[in-house]
């Protein structure tokens, strides 16, 4: 399977060496390292230092956005469902300092408060069979967009300017379909179920949605009075009989039954359009214990059962899934890159290893499993990996080369603040 997706980036990178190199990064990706950075892979690959990774990220010359959309197509053709879904999401890596490309103070659920971060969005694909990270965006601040030498300094390319995490979502959701991603539904949290933009965007490529709204969103509703309504009033006015209980998919300790309950909107009460075209809908999901709500705005081109809304609404928690693995098997936020086409590099690696396991990890699921053992997961598969690839590949230095390496540089890095500390 590594080779096949070796063998579709290969030609997308201008030497052999780079090449290579990249399958050595790549397989060091997936090793069972403490931490994943260009000093670790560089000594876990058995070489003297690590200048020959930091070239492959920072200025070999090779395709990265080219590799992205194969990584894209590896994990749509394996994981391919006609009722696919699309899942949108952010995440935050904490940083120090004010130099690495798109940090500043802001909020990252990663810490659940306002940090010192740098924020991407990202896109997985959803299948029957597994999911995947299929592409990522940075975010970039205002605090960048609005200071063009800092946007240089950092090897942004111009024309890259301020965009929101919606509307970087939308990018990235219409590189997937125009590549001929087999998705029928997109989802996210209330950042993107806000935006009139985004949802404008899904509507005119057919493709349905399941967003979450916040408390105080407003609807029209279609058998009711013709002002719009909070969404909370509404679900405050509704019958018991109005819910029903449903499974929004299998979490780890058995499925995850809410209440829900669903309210046809006016047609013309979407994105702004007035066509009527499609059905919208208004999902309520209600937790049976404690009574905590949910809001869903919903679309789609033809009528849909509350059942399949509520699948695709479970679905969204598939990329916290993503992420928890790309970030704990592959590294996807160990990297200290600083600029822009360092860091699109990184996460194209890292979202490659990642597509690897998925895909090994669906393949598993299809196979018979002996009584009493589950299916391998991507963590058991990364496990294997080490064991059975990677280790009896490495080749090994002597251990010493590195000590003197860090010894060197350490020393070369506290005589250059030395020598920059003003004197006294």
């Amino acid at each position: 399977m590594a080779g096949e997706l070796l063998d579709r980036v290969a030609g997308h990178f201008a030497r052999v060496e780079t090449r290579r190199r990249f399958g050595v990064l790549l397989r060091g990706m997936l090793a069972d390292l403490p931490r994943k950075n260009c000093w670790s892979l560089a000594e876990h690959a058995g070489e003297a230092t690590p200048d020959g990774m930091q070239h492959l990220l920072a200025r070999a010359v090779w395709d990265d956005d080219a590799v992205a959309a194969h990584v894209r197509g590896f994990v749509a053709e394996h994981l391919a469902d006609p009722a696919g879904v699309l899942v949108a999401d952010e995440t935050g890596d904490l940083k120090k300092g004010s130099c690495t490309v798109g940090t500043q103070r802001q909020y990252t659920g990663t810490a659940g408060r306002i940090e010192n971060a740098q924020v991407a969005v990202y896109l997985t694909y959803a299948g029957r069979d597994g999911h995947a990270l299929i592409d990522r965006e940075l975010y970039l601040p205002r605090s960048w967009t609005d200071d063009p030498d800092r946007l240089r300094g950092a090897g942004v390319p111009d024309g890259v300017g301020f965009a929101t995490k919606p509307a970087l979502a939308a990018q990235m959701i219409e590189r997937a379909l125009d590549a001929g991603v087999a998705a029928r539904w997109m989802t996210g949290d209330e950042v993107y179920g806000a935006d009139p933009g985004l949802r404008a965007r899904l509507e005119a490529h057919g493709l349905g949605y399941v967003l979450a709204v916040a408390a105080n969103h407003h609807v029209r509703i279609s058998a009711g009075p013709g002002g719009r309504m909070r969404v909370d009033r509404i679900a405050a006015a509704l019958d018991e009989h109005c819910w029903q209980r449903r499974s929004a998919g299998s979490g780890a300790k058995g499925p995850r039954i809410y209440e829900w309950a669903l309210i046809a909107l006016d047609p013309s009460d979407g994105s702004g359009s007035s066509d009527g075209l499609g059905h919208r809908y208004l999902l309520i999901r209600r937790h049976p214990g404690h009574g905590e709500l949910a809001f869903y705005r919903c679309y789609s081109p033809g009528p849909v059962p509350l059942g399949e809304l509520v699948r695709v609404a479970g679905v969204r928690w598939r990329i916290e899934e993503s992420f928890q693995a790309a970030k704990g098997l592959v590294g996807l936020d160990q990297h200290q890159v600083r600029r822009w086409g360092s860091w699109r590099r990184w996460t194209v690696i890292a979202m490659a290893a990642h597509a690897l396991l998925a895909v090994l990890a669906a393949k598993e699921r299809t196979r018979p499993r002996p009584d009493g053992l589950i299916a391998l997961t991507c963590h058991e598969i990364a496990h294997l990996f080490n064991r059975l690839v990677i280790n009896p590949a490495r080749r090994l230095i002597n251990p010493l080369t590195w000590t003197n390496w860090r010894c060197r540089h350490q020393h070369r890095a506290r005589e250059c603040h030395y020598r920059a500390r003003p004197a006294t």
